[in-house]
């Protein structure tokens, strides 16, 4: 790779002067300027930004890392992502992404952020979750996205997963269901816990008895094949037409799916026979549903952004920001 010294001598200057061409070069004669210009387009020359910021240079963009605990390997959390990306770039500042497989062996990871000086980290994972934040992050400025800590005091952007379960429920309530199926994520889980109360409150608030909802809660924290129990659960409950439920209330869009397919697999009609709530609105799978599934919005693009931006306004709270999660209101309810 072609360095500062291989520019200037190229070009028959110094490397003042080439340093003056990159960074001030209205301070340079256009003939010389054009000289050294030549010289980095023959030679490939890229700038060390990670040089320039140790020497505190400050015309250097401000570098934006992110730390995507299993982020960037799903289809599911993409868009925060590209929020923080979008963001960063229309604030001119620069991002650096390191994929982060295990939360406790993330040294390297860390290292390979901390070794470009960035000037503030966005640690974000795939699925709001509770996350252990490794001691060398402890003093940088750190923001999380879909995600909360108890090790240190910091600030989060985080889906608003109770109002968006909430809104759904008081809107079948009020279409008149209420004779629920209920398939819930993990009880470990964040999400599943949170949307459960919040339906059982929504629930409580009308003035419905919850100990007539039937509850299931499949046992994700072993692995995704336990997504397949939902097949077992309908096929439960649905063996005729005289089902004892209206309505079966999803704790994602994985789930909806494969009720969906069970439910017509046996003959039942949606919405007329029995209706579907999911919740996320998947990415590339929600508007694919027959029909189209009514569900709520996970906001991640929203989230990316509030983060990048709680970065590049150096703000200073450690506020667990909550991000509201529309409802999508479609043809299956």
């Amino acid at each position: 790779m072609a360095s500062l010294k291989d520019v200037a001598k190229l070009a028959g200057v110094s490397l003042m002067t080439v340093s003056r061409a990159i960074n001030s070069p209205d301070k340079l004669s256009k003939a010389t300027y054009i000289s050294v210009k030549k010289a980095i387009d023959q030679l490939n020359y890229v700038p060390d930004v990670s040089a320039l910021k140790i020497r505190g240079d400050r015309k250097v963009p401000q570098l934006i890392g992110v730390l995507a605990l299993d982020t960037a390997t799903t289809p599911f959390s993409v868009e925060l992502l590209q929020a923080i990306e979008k963001t960063a770039q229309l604030h001119h500042c620069n991002t650096l992404i390191v994929n982060l497989f295990d939360a406790q062996d993330a040294e390297q990871a860390i290292n390979t952020i901390l070794s470009y000086r960035p000037n503030g980290i966005i640690f974000t994972s795939m699925g709001f979750r509770q996350v252990s934040i490794p001691a060398k992050l402890h003093d940088k400025h750190l923001v999380l996205a879909n995600c909360i800590t108890r090790d240190i005091e910091v600030a989060s952007y985080v889906p608003d997963d109770y109002q968006g379960q909430y809104q759904a429920i008081e809107m079948i309530i009020k279409k008149g269901y209420k004779k629920p199926l209920c398939i819930y994520l993990s009880q470990t889980t964040l999400a599943g816990k949170i949307r459960r109360q919040a339906v059982e409150q929504a629930w409580q608030d009308h003035d419905l008895d919850i100990n007539k909802l039937t509850t299931f809660h499949l046992n994700l924290d072993l692995g995704d094949d336990h997504y397949l129990e939902t097949i077992t659960i309908i096929e439960q409950y649905f063996k005729d037409q005289q089902a004892p439920f209206d309505i079966v209330i999803c704790g994602n869009d994985r789930i909806a799916l494969l009720v969906y397919q069970v439910l017509l697999g046996l003959g039942y009609q949606i919405p007329s026979q029995i209706a579907v709530l999911g919740y996320d609105n998947m990415v590339g799978i929600a508007e694919l549903f027959y029909p189209p599934l009514t569900t709520v919005q996970l906001p991640h693009y929203q989230i990316g952004e509030q983060a990048a931006l709680h970065l590049i306004n150096r703000l200073s709270d450690t506020t667990e920001h909550k991000i509201a999660c529309p409802l999508l209101e479609r043809k299956s309810v």
